[in-house]
């Protein structure tokens, strides 16, 4: 068994279609531990409440087992904040995939979310982190491995027309990510057309 956490973003009251609630439910039914909780006020988040909701979190997971975050859109950013902070339980994480992190500039334009404009990535992430984004995501213009793979060294898969690897780009049901979740070898890709 591993434990995964899955973190939503911006506006994403876990919609049942959504990848992130597919794989939760495939996960689940695979026989293990699953936390995908509604962080609070997902429409109008404050970075302080969703800071010290993570912690609480990672607390639930099974500490025997592989522990596992998937975090997409704001919780990918969510998390480069709590490791620029050093928040307590990430380093006890085994693994972490962070799927179409938005630019500061496009968080800027929106008050909501402007907090959670990305830290300086003047920091080393506590264990092995992958990225996925799209090649054409319009919440980050500059490119996700130009603001985030490169100067964090982390592997990166950039997915040709994948947008934001939301609803409005067609992801529901991702093979990919979920066989990422159960072998960190496997290869990510974009789900099938």
């Amino acid at each position: 068994m591993t434990a995964y956490l899955i973190l939503h973003g911006w506006q994403n009251h876990r919609p049942k279609d959504h990848w992130q609630h597919w794989l939760s439910d495939h996960l689940t039914d695979l026989g293990h531990q699953v936390t995908y909780p509604q962080l609070p006020n997902p429409d109008d988040p404050e970075l302080e409440v969703w800071l010290e909701e993570l912690p609480r979190h990672l607390a639930t997971l099974d500490a025997t087992s592989e522990r596992v975050v998937v975090a997409h859109s704001l919780s990918a950013v969510l998390w480069l904040h709590a490791v620029a902070r050093g928040l307590p339980g990430l380093d006890t994480m085994d693994r972490v995939l962070l799927v179409a992190p938005p630019s500061g500039t496009v968080l800027a334009r929106h008050p909501e979310v402007a907090e959670f404009a990305p830290p300086p990535l003047e920091f080393t992430l506590p264990g092995p982190t992958r990225l996925v984004a799209g090649d054409d995501d319009p919440y980050c213009e500059e490119g996700a491995d130009t603001l985030y793979g490169r100067p964090l060294a982390l592997p990166t898969d950039i997915l040709p027309g994948a947008a934001h690897l939301d609803l409005d780009a067609g992801y529901g049901p991702w093979p990919a990510v979920l066989g990422w979740c159960l072998d960190p070898t496997a290869e990510i890709i974009a789900r099938p057309a």
